[in-house]
């Protein structure tokens, strides 16, 4: 990893790729964040169409928490910030995938590179 900062980069989008994604009941959209490098799954959260707007626009991944119903720029608090590179969505417009270069720790709150660490069966 270099010591040079990571630059965020607008990803370029137009109406017609928000229009294909499909939010449900809730208003969200799962969002798959991935390392563009190690091709690791590092973590899935919700986005709404603002945060989503808001990912692309800043080039940094901006959710919806759940929990506690408000938007969170993923980094802004812990420093394990997303740079985005590619951004996608799945044939259904039901997922979002985002590459992204992972400054920090890693992805997970529990301190993990990934949230996914835990194996069935291990």
């Amino acid at each position: 990893m270099s010591d040079s900062p990571i630059v965020a980069t607008p990803i370029e989008f137009n109406q017609s790729d928000l229009d294909a994604v499909r939010y449900g009941s809730d208003g969200l959209v799962a969002a798959i964040v991935q390392d563009v490098d190690t091709r690791a799954v590092l973590m899935m959260a919700w986005m709404n169409e603002e945060t989503l707007k808001m990912s692309l626009e800043q080039g940094r991944t901006v959710f919806w928490s759940r929990s506690r119903q408000e938007v969170w720029r993923k980094g802004d608090t812990s420093g394990d910030r997303q740079f985005i590179r590619k951004a996608s969505y799945d044939c259904d417009g039901d997922t979002l995938l985002f590459e992204v270069e992972q400054e920090g720790k890693g992805a997970c709150h529990t301190g993990n590179y990934t949230c996914f660490f835990r194996d069935f069966g291990g």
